[in-house]
């Protein structure tokens, strides 16, 4: 009964936050320059392009300037977060937390920063920003433990470039087509992941469209990884057998030396 309620009260403040649908409304037309991104040993990162246009009823541009807001992200797992304390001058595992809706990668693009956009309550419900992350974080938390994990957790994604913001990413070209460029590291997980486009006008969500993009492992490194994840035993045994191998090679050749 709680779990209803509480998507009541999210599909609620989603409505109210967008609005009633109207016929005058524009629509976006999104796409992405790859659906699928292959992951080999040469893999040194990609760019994503995220492009599409914006169609208004009639064919006619409004007078007031429309904003896009990108966003691809995903995959979203549980993470659990550790803090570490020093004690006698050993570095300690100490406080930790569980969160169960960490997103894997997140990045966001804008034609302009957020906060011009939208307020912080539309900017919460549709997860516009780093800031702005839904984690779900298990059992209770003080805020300030959660706050302080949760800026961790950002602070060391955007080191790896697993989290990205940019407010000057999409540009807008005669009003209707829009474009922007999103980073996608080397070192990205696999998964997943869902290319999310926003219109905003005057400070209301006008569309959402989205496509999904697949990251995924390709040649050696896909057979190694399922054959890690279908035959783990067997998978184990030729690990141990290939480490004995080169080491009694290893042995052999500094012993001719």
């Amino acid at each position: 009964m709680t779990r209803v309620c509480a998507l009541l009260l999210l599909l609620a403040s989603t409505f109210f936050a967008t609005g009633p649908a109207r016929a005058d409304d524009p629509r976006l037309v999104p796409d992405v320059s790859s659906r699928a991104i292959d992951i080999q040993y040469s893999f040194t990162g990609e760019e994503l392009l995220l492009f599409g246009a914006i169609l208004y009823p009639g064919q006619r541009l409004p007078d007031d300037r429309a904003d896009i807001v990108v966003v691809l992200k995903g995959p979203v797992r549980p993470i659990v977060l550790r803090e570490k304390k020093r004690v006698a001058g050993i570095w300690v595992n100490a406080n930790s937390i569980r969160l169960r809706t960490s997103p894997g990668f997140y990045a966001i693009g804008s034609s302009r920063p957020i906060d011009q956009l939208v307020d912080e309550r539309t900017a919460a419900i549709f997860e516009l920003g780093l800031t702005n992350l839904s984690m779900s974080p298990t059992g209770f938390s003080e805020a300030a433990k959660l706050e302080r994990f949760e800026n961790g957790l950002i602070d060391l994604y955007r080191r790896l470039g697993l989290f990205y913001e940019n407010p000057a990413a999409v540009e807008i070209s005669e009003g209707v087509l829009y474009r922007a460029r999103i980073p996608v590291p080397a070192r990205v997980p696999v998964g997943t992941y869902r290319a999310e486009t926003f219109l905003i006008s005057k400070g209301r969500v006008l569309a959402v469209a989205s496509r999904n993009v697949e990251i995924r492992k390709a040649g050696f490194e896909r057979f190694v990884a399922l054959a890690a994840q279908r035959h783990g035993f067997l998978y184990g045994l030729a690990a141990v057998a290939l480490s004995l191998l080169l080491g009694y090679a290893a042995s052999a050749a500094f012993k001719r030396r």
